[in-house]
């Protein structure tokens, strides 16, 4: 039986035979296997089995050679231009979150200490000691990975009040976001749509992985949660990029109820990853006093 050719052939007629192994190479694969030929202007050909760009597609899109572009999705490029990764980002209409986790993975920051274990992470005493002055604000001090530097006690009872208050202070056993979002039944159940926190804490991820992709740190956590928990696999595969700074949550307390709160990210000015997420109800909104009849009689 005649056999037609499909994209992952001409893929592989131009160098593509094997899977892509470096960070770079599966973040423009996978947002190349996102945008179709419409959508990228360009005529399609041949039976395709998925509806993504072919390689020499984005290639000729970009203006570059679909052998440079192999080369650089092999990790075989060191030197990549400004000019010839924003054309990339151009030809695969990333957005700008997007943009900069290309550039961080083109161009990543010069390792300041061999891949070995690093140590612990620290809360900044300034940073934790506002944490505790926002005293109606639940909020929590994350590190660069989402352990549980600090929280304060209105951020403990919205957001872990099945765990010991003093958990962050174990620093070889503290709670870590990620970990409670999706190997924890009790966090799973406090939001009213987890699939979209789910996404969105591992798109964030994502974005802060690339300014330390040789932390021994990060790769333990994510081959843990890719092990226990197919759902954070699927969406690490998928390589989705979002830098979240604010937004809203909705949560379905166990012993308030529902309430809907804006949430802020505010990160440390030493660049460092750390940062404090703080939640807040509009005034005079049913949540605003759900909220505080949570940090009242708790």
């Amino acid at each position: 039986m005649e056999r037609f050719p499909t994209d992952r052939d001409t893929d592989a007629a131009f160098g593509e035979a094997e899977r892509p192994v470096t960070e770079l190479g599966e973040f423009l694969r996978s947002r190349r296997d996102r945008i179709t030929p419409d959508e990228a202007g360009v005529n399609s050909y041949g039976r395709r089995r998925v509806p993504g760009l072919r390689r020499e597609e984005l290639a000729q899109l970009a203006g570059v050679s679909v052998t440079y572009l192999t080369r650089l999705e092999q990790g075989q490029s060191q030197n990549a231009s400004d000019a010839i990764i924003g054309a990339l980002a151009r030809a695969l209409q990333l957005d700008a979150d997007e943009r900069a986790h290309l550039h961080a993975l083109a161009h990543p920051a010069p390792p300041k200490r061999p891949r070995t274990a690093t140590r612990p992470e620290v809360a900044k005493p300034g940073a934790e000691q506002l944490l505790h002055a926002m005293v109606d604000v639940p909020a929590v001090l994350l590190g660069r990975f989402n352990d549980i530097l600090a929280w304060n006690r209105a951020g403990h009872l919205l957001l872990a009040g099945h765990l010991d208050a003093d958990a962050p202070v174990l620093v070889e056993d503290r709670p870590n976001q990620l970990k409670l979002l999706f190997l924890d039944e009790h966090t799973r159940d406090l939001y009213a749509d987890w699939p979209s926190e789910a996404a969105r804490a591992v798109a964030s991820l994502r974005y802060v992985a690339a300014q330390f992709a040789d932390d021994q740190r990060l790769a333990e956590l994510v081959g843990e949660l890719s092990v226990r928990s197919p759902q954070f696999a699927r969406l690490w595969a998928g390589h989705d990029v979002r830098l979240c700074t604010s937004g809203a949550k909705r949560f379905r307390h166990p012993e308030v109820g529902e309430l809907e709160l804006g949430y802020e990210v505010l990160h440390l000015p030493e660049g460092n990853g750390q940062r404090i997420l703080t939640h807040t109800a509009a005034p005079g909104s049913a949540s605003c006093a759900v909220l505080r009849l949570l940090t009242s009689t708790s």
